[in-house]
Formats: structure tokens, sequence, C-alpha cells
């Protein structure tokens, strides 16, 4: 039987490895910092060790045939940065995944990334990469468009009665649900792919998104669109005004908003869906 060591397994994709990688036979091992906590992870052993402390990983990824990491962080934390747990993290793990002799190791990106270096999230990200494929192992880069889980947005807004967008609400996406993104990664690493941009079957511009939404909750779409140097104003203005754990994601969102982001098409799963039940499932 094979093994897989996961990181990042108690995050929105990482739980869906975990089931993914379980489903098709594998031994699934995956990095928790509290094992108590993630007790109804799909997985055959929780390893309690924290990525940023490289002490605490030897021998974490003996006998393993394959690493995924899908660490990182959205907002600033236990006082570390993108710097130390999006770059130097996942370095620490690949140290380790190199000294035990892993035969691939797996990354979760975002699409788009060198059009977004700016923002200091991507550019960790980026920077782990570059060191990633320069290793003497082989790797798969999976660059995802966006998830279904931060759509929600755009539906938290129309249930308070009104979506703002910026611009003319044409940039598209194709977002994707973990567990077809999952499903997606594993078989890119099964066909040794070296990159995989990814995204959903179903591409929105934002306007229709808000519209998507909108149909969901049984509403009539409200849209408001401000003009687009709001949108760059503020991706000026809030790294003055507000703390990182606020600024650092809202940086990659309001960035990603000025652009398409659209990957490969893969899944069965579709956003309006998951509006649908989203939407059910608030209703009293």
């Amino acid at each position: 039987m094979q093994t897989v060591f996961i990181a990042g397994a108690t995050g929105y994709l990482g739980r869906n490895l975990c089931a993914e990688y379980h489903s098709r036979g594998w031994q699934v091992r995956a990095l928790v910092r509290d094992a108590h906590r993630a007790r109804d992870l799909t997985a055959d052993e929780l390893i309690e060790a924290e990525a940023t402390k490289p002490e605490t990983l030897a021998g974490v990824m003996e006998g393993a045939d394959l690493a995924i990491s899908a660490l990182g962080i959205t907002r600033q934390a236990d006082g570390v940065g993108y710097r130390e747990v999006d770059y130097q993290a996942n370095l620490n793990l690949l140290d380790e995944a190199r000294r035990a002799g892993v035969r691939r190791f797996a990354y979760i990106h975002v699409l788009n990334a060198g059009r977004m270096l700016d923002v200091p999230l991507v550019a960790a990200k980026a920077a782990y990469v570059r060191e990633l494929q320069d290793a003497d192992i082989p790797s798969t880069v999976i660059a995802p468009s966006g998830y279904f889980s931060d759509m929600s947005d755009f539906l938290e807004m129309a249930r308070s009665g009104r979506v703002w967008l910026f611009g003319s609400g044409a940039p598209r996406i194709n977002p994707i649900h973990g567990a077809d993104l999952a499903t997606a990664t594993a078989d890119a690493i099964d066909r040794e792919l070296d990159w995989l941009d990814v995204g959903g079957p179903d591409t929105f511009s934002q306007s229709a998104l808000a519209e998507a939404a909108f149909a969901a909750l049984g509403k009539p779409a409200k849209i408001t669109r401000l003009p687009d140097w709001v949108r760059r104003a503020a991706l000026l203005l809030l790294p003055r005004l507000t703390p990182r754990r606020i600024h650092g994601p809202a940086q990659l969102f309001l960035t990603a908003l000025g652009m398409d982001m659209v990957g490969a098409r893969h899944g069965t799963r579709h956003l309006a869906d998951h509006f649908a039940a989203l939407a059910a499932s608030a209703k009293p």
C-alpha cells in the first residue's frame, strides 16, 4: 500500500485530499497541530508537528511515497506571516521530504501568481514554488482558480440585499469544489504533470456570480457597480490603515477581482447547486 503525507490537512482542501486518497486505497498520514481537534479527518495517521519548526518534522515522512502540501495561511496568526508559513514552512517540509526519499512533492499554489507578485501572500508562495522546481525531487504544482468556499461572500452580500462589484463585473472565474480539486490534484499527480492550472466546470463573470447568488435565495438581483479606481485605491490604502490579518487576504481578493481567473475545466459539482444548498441550510 502506498503512503501519502498531507500537510495543511485540516484546511478546506486538505480535508478533501485526505478523503480522496483514502478512497483510492492509500495510507493517509496527515500533519496536524492538534490531533484531538483533527479526529474527524479521514486519515490513518495523525502526526502532530509544526512545519514552522523543522525540528518537529524529523522522521514524519519516513516511508511515504508522496507528499502534498496545502499548507498556507490566509490570515496572520500566532505572530507569523506569509514568509514564515507559505515559504519557509513549506521549504522545511520539502527538506524533510528529500531527506526521507519521498518520490514526489505536490504543492497547492494559486492561479495567475505571476501577475500578483505584489501581493505578499502570493509572493511567498511563488518564492517557494521556485525552490520546489529547482529541487532534486519530481514535483507537481496545482494552481486553482478559486474555491466554492470563497464564493460564499457573494451569497452573503446577496442575503444582505445588495452585491457590490468593481468596474463592469466582466472578469471571469470558474471556481472549483474542494472535492473536485482533490480529484484533479490526485489525477495530475498520477499523470506526473509538472503544473496544472485548474478550475471547475462552470465559468462565470462576476456579474453572473452575483445573479446566481440572488437566484439561489429567490431574490431579485440588486447589483451596484463601483468605479474600478475604488478597488485600486483600496489596494494602496488597506496596508496603511488595517492590520496584516485584514489587509493580507483583502489584497489577494481585490487583486484577483481585476483579472480573469479561469483554469482548465475539471469536476462535476456546480456552483449553483452549492449556492442552493447553502441557501436552504440557512432557512429557519
